[in-house]
């Protein structure tokens, strides 16, 4: 069994995904190409927001946008602990200083509760991550910064394709950012990402800056960065899109379905579901006790399992000077203990019931086997 089973799905999609291959290769336009206008203005239907553009990763989407609100050293983003060192790592490039804010427990997801006490003369920015595939409580995190004036950029590089209120990830802000690594719910077979805004003029500096600032060829307006997405990755996308409906159906199923079988498992902690929202679970995460020992034996059973994540930021060699030891309590306590299971949207009925079972028995005291 695979963590995350892209050979499956390649399979059901070869024909696409080769022939859009193949285009590229007749064309020969490898950068900025058809391909990427295409996949932008799909990507920005899909999404509701007025403009999508692509970049070369998640991570380049985060320091693309954060260069199009001006983002100056000394300048405070406030973000969550708990998500990949890519949402901070793109704050500290610039000079910036990420000031972290709890999460909440039983979601994982930043605590908009927490933000106005975080707020400064020198914040700039809240940048809320949507991890595990739901949607951040983007509302109260927006009453939040419209109060004080401040732009929002939803890392949402987990959480393509969930709704919250009726609404798709990545569009509910001033900014949206996604990643299309593969191992994401719409993933490319490379590195790529994408930016969604509804802002004109904050669209057009992303633009511009993700090919070194320029307006026209060798006219630099601002200072920029090689943030471009290949064309041939574009192209990959552009090939599952088709299918990425029913992708999302079945990942919310199959999230569903997890719950509905470990719910009551004694040792097994599920993650909460807003009943305003839903999550396409770019990881079905679960909490454990003895997260090791639960591991060890699940793999001694071919179930493949990963921790998202193991230290949050504030506790990270190169970010701890930032931050008090004691400062994010529940993103300590979800780093000890939560595990993510097996999910695809082309895991079976079957391989989840196996999952399951293994997991029942790993979660048992020692001895009790």
């Amino acid at each position: 069994m695979q963590f995350i089973d892209l050979k499956s799905q390649y399979a059901a999609l070869k024909p696409e995904i080769d022939a859009r291959i193949q285009r590229v290769l007749d064309h020969g336009q490898y950068i900025m190409g058809p391909e990427v206008a295409e996949l932008e203005q799909r990507l920005a239907a899909f999404s509701g927001a007025k403009h999508c553009i692509t970049v070369a990763s998640g991570t380049e989407a985060l320091l693309i946008s954060l260069m199009a609100l001006g983002l100056k050293p000394g300048d405070e983003v406030i973000t969550s602990p708990f998500t990949f060192i890519a949402t901070a790592e793109v704050i500290v490039l610039l000079g910036g200083v990420p000031v972290f804010a709890d999460i909440e427990p039983d979601t994982c997801n930043i605590d908009a509760t927490k933000l106005e006490a975080k707020i400064t003369p020198r914040t700039r920015v809240i940048m809320p991550v949507s991890l595990y595939g739901q949607v951040a409580d983007m509302d109260a995190i927006q009453e939040v910064a419209t109060r004080h004036g401040l732009p929002v950029i939803e890392d949402a590089a987990q959480s393509f394709g969930a709704t919250y209120r009726g609404r798709r990830s990545g569009a509910l802000s001033t900014f949206g950012c996604t990643s299309f690594f593969p191992s994401k719910p719409l993933g490319c077979y490379g590195d790529g990402g994408a930016i969604f805004t509804s802002d004109d003029h904050l669209a057009q500096a992303c633009r511009e800056i993700r090919v070194h600032g320029q307006s026209k060829r060798y006219f630099h307006t601002r200072v920029g960065v090689g943030g471009r997405m290949d064309t041939l990755q574009c192209a990959i996308v552009l090939a599952k899109l088709d299918r990425f409906g029913w992708e999302l159906e079945r990942r919310l199923a199959l999230g569903e379905r997890y719950h509905a079988l470990l719910d009551g498992v004694p040792g097994v902690g599920l993650l909460a579901v807003r009943d305003d929202r839903d999550c396409v679970w770019a990881q079905y995460t679960v909490f454990v006790r003895q997260r090791e020992r639960v591991q060890q034996a699940l793999q001694a059973r071919g179930v493949p399992t990963a921790v998202h994540y193991p230290r949050p930021l504030h506790l990270q060699p190169a970010y701890e000077a930032l931050c008090c030891a004691d400062c994010c309590p529940a993103s300590v306590h979800a780093s000890q203990h939560v595990m993510s299971l097996p999910m695809s949207a082309d895991l079976t009925e079957a391989q989840q019931e196996a999952v399951v079972a293994a997991l029942r028995e790993a979660v048992k005291p020692s001895g009790a086997h």
